[in-house]
């Protein structure tokens, strides 16, 4: 514990009450997810309008044929689905044409060799395949997204509420047995779900997440298409931010998909953060800076250094675990009934601490590496290093 003579005693007390707006925030978003989840799927009463799928690609993710399969097994009357691709030579390619054949009864159609109409390939992508949709309602999924039977029917169900304009839906990670993989699911589920639903609270929904953006071709022709978004780094956050500029409700949706994690390193594990908190800095500064209040952790490591006393530190620490596991167990356990915080909960502090720092890095930086790319970050928009620099 630190007793320096020459600390002034409202920096002592500053750092001893800080910690209890972090436990708040915990105690919040854990009210928030029991008051969240507590809510039914909305059902639609028959609601079916036809819908179709954008699926850009990329790579082979883990898993990825079962996780394109499960969107041609929905329940659900008329839909299509459409894959597109840059490259020609994708190995993902020969995965969706297997697709086409094992589900012949299935509209997918693929598109190969589109070009690049920004930084952002996955936004540029999803311009080229709206394009080609044959339905009003679109639905952006992520590639490593795997979906239930129930999934259209719960999406397209607010879309006849004419004052929707986006919908989009939590997920959970579906974790390798790897230590990158099992601190990435639980900071989805244990950290990051607790801020969207805190946010929502007092901003209300005003972003939409990528594992599903649904929204219709006429609210993407007000906002410029995903052609406006292909400049972004956070192109999902951005879906919905523009939305709900124009006056639409962003539904956030208690119907959890999954993503399949990439069995990636810890390194892989943290260069996804700091991408992340350098697109928040750039796309929301003040949130940027409030999710230093949100960090228990290091507040509370903080305060047990000048506590004066070993009861005083250790009541810290036990304030930090009751409150941090509460959201957590709220969020995860109950909420998404995500297994991996029931087998890895003793990860929670280590992925808290590996946050805290990669915020900090977040603060240093505006360069971010995605899909095997680095580019810098201007005001949430991307310039690709690698363009500039001929490779």
């Amino acid at each position: 514990m630190l007793r320096h003579p020459f600390l002034p005693s409202y920096i002592r007390a500053a750092i001893l009450l800080l910690p209890f707006v972090a436990y708040g925030y915990y105690l919040l978003a854990a009210v928030c997810a029991r008051m969240f989840f507590a809510r039914k799927h909305p059902n639609g009463n028959g609601f079916s309008p036809p819908i179709s799928i954008l699926k850009a690609v990329r790579g082979v993710d883990r898993r990825a044929y079962e996780n394109f399969a499960s969107f041609c097994k929905l329940d659900y009357p008329d839909y299509e689905i459409l894959f597109g691709v840059c490259d020609p030579d994708d190995p993902v390619v020969p995965i969706v044409r297997k697709l086409m054949a094992d589900f012949p009864s299935r509209s997918i159609r693929l598109f190969t060799g589109l070009p690049r109409l920004g930084p952002n390939e996955k936004a540029s992508t999803l311009a080229h395949l709206a394009r080609e949709a044959r339905h009003e309602i679109l639905v952006a999924s992520d590639s490593d997204t795997s979906a239930s039977q129930d999934y259209l029917r719960v999406i397209a169900a607010p879309f006849q509420n004419p004052a929707v304009g986006a919908v989009t839906c939590v997920y959970r990670g579906i974790a390798a047995k790897t230590l990158g993989d099992a601190m990435e699911a639980l900071r989805i589920s244990s950290d990051f779900l607790a801020s969207v639903l805190v946010a929502r609270l007092f901003g209300g929904m005003r972003f939409a997440l990528g594992a599903t953006a649904a929204t219709t071709k006429q609210r993407l022709a007000e906002i410029g298409g995903f052609e406006k978004l292909a400049a972004f780094l956070l192109d999902d956050f951005e879906l919905g931010r523009l939305v709900s500029a124009r006056g639409y409700r962003v539904v956030l949706l208690a119907y959890a998909v999954a993503i399949v994690m990439p069995a990636e390193t810890f390194a892989g594990f943290w260069h996804r953060q700091v991408r992340w908190l350098v697109g928040i800095r750039h796309c929301r500064p003040w949130g940027h800076f409030g999710l230093l209040f949100t960090q228990g952790l290091p507040l509370s490591l903080l305060a047990i250094m000048v506590s004066r006393s070993g009861r005083e530190a250790a009541s810290y620490a036990a304030l930090y675990f009751v409150t941090r596991y509460l959201v957590a167990w709220s969020t995860a356990a109950l909420g998404l009934e995500d297994s991996t915080l029931r087998q890895k909960w003793w990860l929670v502090p280590f992925v808290d601490a590996a946050t805290f720092l990669a915020w900090i890095a977040s603060i240093t930086t505006d360069r971010v590496r995605w899909r095997g790319s680095t580019f810098q970050v201007r005001k949430g928009r991307l310039t690709s290093e690698d363009a500039a620099s001929g490779r």
